[in-house]
């Protein structure tokens, strides 16, 4: 079982933590990894493109001259694909990207990715990652203080803590998630993974820290 250091915010080692090999012990697919990537880069495409047909510009409903006698070219309407401002041919229009992918596979696609931070030594662990107000140089100063004042920096946390994610939103190379929105795409896009030691229980449950700790005391009830 892969064991990794809990830090605090200022970097000093707390505890050892075992990882789920559910998640964490897997094997690395790059083939598995490189189709759910281009799965979730063709969905992310809007698909909104749409230039107009000469029957849906507006105009154009008389004949621009007559059909001999002129010397010029015959012409039908001034919205034909010739014309400025006519109708386009063989235009865009609207496109559904989005490529089906199951379940099954995301899981062993997000394993891959989280197996493979691990063995490069590329996943640190956070015992209580929030900050109590909204403070970008405080949350530069805990990245830091893990020796990531450079690269791209994913961050996975527990819940929706706004102070946490105002603080570090406004950092182009941090790119803040809660646990439920893990995803295969962005481990791979970033250098490094900070993960709060409370959502490494929680990985691939759809919860968060919050819901779960609720759902808990409705049962208990």
């Amino acid at each position: 079982m892969a064991s990794v250091d809990v830090k605090d915010l200022q970097g000093n080692k707390v505890d050892t933590i075992d990882l789920p090999a559910e998640w964490f012990e897997g094997e690395v697919k790059v083939h598995v990894m490189h189709q759910v990537v281009t799965a979730q880069l063709a969905a992310a495409r809007q698909g909104t493109h749409k230039t107009k047909t000469r029957g849906e510009v507006a105009g154009g409903g008389a004949k621009p001259w007559r059909q001999k006698g002129t010397g010029r070219a015959r012409q039908g309407s001034i919205r034909s694909p010739q014309w400025v401002g006519g109708g386009v041919a063989h235009g865009r229009t609207p496109s559904d990207w989005s490529v089906r992918v199951n379940k099954k596979l995301k899981r062993s696609a997000l394993r891959s990715a989280l197996t493979d931070r691990v063995n490069n030594d590329l996943l640190h662990v956070v015992r209580g990652l929030q900050f109590d107000a909204p403070k970008t140089k405080d949350a530069l100063a805990a990245l830091g203080a893990l020796g990531l004042a450079e690269g791209k920096v994913l961050v996975v946390l527990a819940d929706r803590h706004q102070a946490t994610q105002l603080s570090l939103r406004n950092v182009e190379r941090i790119h803040t998630l809660t646990v439920d929105q893990l995803n295969t795409y962005d481990v791979l896009n970033s250098d490094t993974v900070v993960i709060d030691e409370a959502a490494i229980a929680l990985i691939g449950t759809g919860r968060l820290a919050s819901t779960s700790s609720e759902s808990t005391e409705e049962a208990e009830a």
